[in-house]
């Protein structure tokens, strides 16, 4: 449950980096020092995803140190998350990248 927890996490970290993105790119011609805010608060909430995918990939490397391979569930459960992480978070660095060339 734990994994399911964290990754729901990780989803809503991605989310609000996308968030804080799509308004920098919206206000980076009118209002730059607020846009830069937005960019800076985007790349904060990516490092937190990044905080909390790293403590699902310890909890699963744990488990197969004193347990063996986790169930099937769990990892079905993280392989589907994950993917759809690894998606969205390349959809918010693209944007991320696209401000700073701006």
């Amino acid at each position: 449950m734990i994994i399911k927890k964290l990754s729901e996490m990780i989803g809503e970290e991605i989310k609000d980096a996308d968030k804080y993105i799509k308004c920098a790119l919206k206000y980076k011609d009118d209002l730059r020092s607020l846009a830069d805010v937005f960019f800076q608060l985007s790349n904060d909430e990516m490092k937190h995803m990044q905080l909390l995918h790293s403590e699902v990939v310890k909890i699963i490397d744990d488990y197969r140190e004193t347990e063996g391979e986790p169930p099937a569930a769990m990892l079905a459960i993280y392989d589907y998350l994950h993917e759809r992480h690894i998606e969205a978070a390349a959809e918010v660095k693209a944007s991320q990248a696209l401000y700073r060339e701006l």
